[in-house]
């Protein structure tokens, strides 16, 4: 272990974690004013909340989380690449412009990739997923995947503390990897602060949400997130990588293949995810995002299990077992309460 990662372990990064949450909660709290004038997400026919409630509580989310990993980067002598902030401000914003004016999809989608593009393509050439594959190839794969990302993460924050309970045990598990030598410190370091950010933000989107994170916390978290995915699959654990988001991943993915079988407008706002399919079926918003917290920590443990055993049958039947804990959920999900 190297120097800077003896600075980075156990109680200074919970130390991270920590001031991360105060100033979460913190900016949260004081900006909720504001953001109830300016930034009212008012309910409709495809809305969860029934109430105007004020969105961007994510400035508090996002600020919270570079702000306290630049610090302790800097104190801790561990860079995290210059790209990767600039990005995450950038797509923050054109999330914000969307809460209040609502951009064009195209428009969206190419500042999106413009940011995800930035991070991807400044990684380090032997930074890699597939070696058997050339690089342009396999960054363009990643791009794709990026993107997608991005905005499944925004299409999941559908829901009161929904976003809570899928980056909190899937940050967390990343940031005991990294305890682990198993994730690069940088990476470990933004899952550390992002954890933080997220658990200061959860009293205020408990329900009923008093705020909303908008699309300009929902855009940047996805972007973080992935990048820290992204790392822990470079650092040779891909199946890892798949199975801490894998509710998020199946859930969205599914249904946007649903959505383009029925010739539907995908990208237009709808409630269609199974996680909104169950409030419709009676499941309460508290029993829906505690069920998807269960599943992320089952997932979060396989997860571990992938890394720590080291072997294909581990691996595969990680993979097995996480699939069927999926499959088990989306179905609750899908069935009427009582039938």
């Amino acid at each position: 272990m190297n120097p800077a990662s003896d600075v980075v372990v156990t109680v200074p990064s919970l130390l991270a974690l920590a001031i991360a949450a105060l100033i979460s909660a913190l900016v949260t709290w004081a900006s909720r004013p504001l953001l109830q004038r300016y930034a009212l997400a008012r309910p409709n026919a495809r809305s969860s909340h029934r109430i105007p409630t004020p969105q961007g509580a994510g400035i508090a989310v996002i600020a919270a989380t570079l702000l306290v990993a630049s610090m302790w980067a800097a104190w801790a002598n561990i860079a995290i690449p210059p790209a990767l902030v600039i990005a995450t401000i950038v797509i923050a914003l054109v999330g914000f412009a969307d809460d209040i004016v609502s951009l064009p999809v195209p428009v969206r989608l190419v500042l999106q990739a413009a940011c995800v593009g930035a991070v991807v393509f400044t990684a380090p050439e032997t930074s890699r997923i597939v070696p058997a594959l050339p690089l342009a190839l396999e960054r363009g794969f990643i791009l794709l995947a990026g993107i997608w990302f991005v905005n499944l993460v925004n299409f999941m924050d559908g829901l009161d503390l929904m976003t809570v309970a899928e980056v909190v045990p899937v940050t967390a598990a990343l940031l005991l990897l990294g305890w682990l030598g198993e994730l690069s410190w940088p990476a470990a370091l933004i899952a550390t602060t992002l954890c933080g950010a997220m658990l200061g933000f959860a009293p205020f989107n408990k329900p009923v949400a008093k705020v909303f994170l908008g699309d300009v916390g929902s855009l940047p978290i996805g972007l973080l997130l992935g990048w820290c995915l992204l790392e822990l699959a470079w650092h040779g654990q891909p199946a890892a990588a798949l199975l801490l988001p894998a509710y998020y991943l199946t859930d969205s993915t599914i249904t946007l293949f649903r959505r383009v079988a029925r010739r539907e407008q995908f990208w237009s706002a709808h409630r269609s995810h199974f996680y909104q399919r169950a409030t419709d079926n009676g499941f309460t918003v508290p029993r829906v995002t505690g069920e998807v917290l269960a599943l992320n920590i089952v997932l979060a443990v396989l997860a571990i299990v992938t890394v720590r055993a080291g072997s294909m049958a581990a691996t595969l039947l990680a993979l097995i077992a996480g699939a069927i804990a999926i499959g088990l959920v989306l179905r609750r999900f899908s069935r009427r309460q009582g039938s």
